[in-house]
């Protein structure tokens, strides 16, 4: 039975459909733009100071709503000054929707976008080919660290291309999350994955230390309403608890124990809390700003 798990990953447009249902159902791009407001212009104050260009590398953008957010905040930090964009990110259909997102937004007009259609190992790989060891005053990588084969190696390459005033911004979920309890109690029991990694913000400070990098960490509570996971038979719930658990039909094909283990744990108060009625899953991000 449990060989009829797949991982959610196989089946892109279904994986692309939970994540859609992921953002209705969460607060996780308002945590993030709210940092982006209230936190993000200290920690960038220093990054352009004296410089005619600021670059800054977008590693795994996406569909570009949460980067656009960060560069009007770097120019209202710098007005007038350039910014040179440049995006890696694997997704044709992800590059498509930032372009048109690009296109439908005022005021970048002293911003150069260049988008790279590859994944963060194939750009440092092209890099190392070209010998180009080009330098950045911002790099960010929000909520990518997931799908990356070896993550310290993969900080360290990209550390290495700080400018000296410059910072590293890392956003993935919490150690405190329920993402993390559940990962941690079942992932051996998920559909096993090459294309990801069940990793949070407390893996990731563990492997910053060891490195030996300095670092600071801001906390983003965050919420998902998974009320609809424990309604049988809803098409929403199903897809969301696909999400949850990054298996495609999680509903149809696990094996009933671990179904039922699964939908107990979601209940629990170290990973959801019930409010009026609703189940809202800990969904909790961390923002890691690494110096250079």
């Amino acid at each position: 039975m449990a060989s009829s798990m797949r991982s959610l990953l196989s089946d892109h447009s279904r994986y692309v459909e939970s994540f859609r249902l992921f953002l209705e159902n969460s607060t996780e791009h308002q945590c993030m733009l709210e940092f982006v407001e209230k936190k993000l212009p200290g920690i960038i104050s220093s990054i352009g100071n004296g410089k005619s260009a600021i670059n800054i590398l977008s590693v795994g953008g996406g569909s570009g709503e949460i980067d656009l957010q960060i560069l009007s905040k770097v120019q209202a930090k710098y007005p007038g000054v350039t910014i040179n964009n440049e995006v890696i990110e694997p997704s044709g259909e992800q590059i498509l929707s930032y372009k048109e997102r690009v296109a439908k937004t005022s005021n970048l007009e002293n911003i150069k976008f260049t988008w790279h259609k590859e994944t963060s190992s194939e750009y440092e790989s092209r890099m190392n080919e070209k010998k180009e060891f080009k330098k950045w005053d911002f790099i960010h990588m929000i909520q990518m660290l997931y799908y990356v084969k070896d993550i310290p190696a993969t900080i360290q390459y990209f550390h290495s291309l700080l400018e000296t005033k410059a910072k590293f911004l890392i956003i993935l979920v919490s150690g405190t999350s329920g993402w993390a309890r559940l990962w941690k109690k079942y992932g051996p029991r998920l559909p096993l994955n090459d294309l990801c990694l069940y990793v949070s913000s407390a893996d990731i400070k563990e492997q910053l230390n060891t490195i030996g990098l300095k670092y600071q960490v801001y906390e983003l509570p965050s919420t998902m309403d998974v009320t609809n996971c424990f309604i049988k038979g809803n098409k929403e719930g199903e897809l969301l608890l696909d999400f949850l658990t990054e298996t495609c039909y999680f509903s149809q094909t696990a094996p009933l124990d671990l179904k039922n283990e699964i939908m107990e744990e979601l209940k629990k108060p170290e990973c959801s809390e019930e409010k009026d009625g609703k189940v809202f899953f800990n969904n909790n991000l961390s923002a890691i700003v690494i110096e250079p």
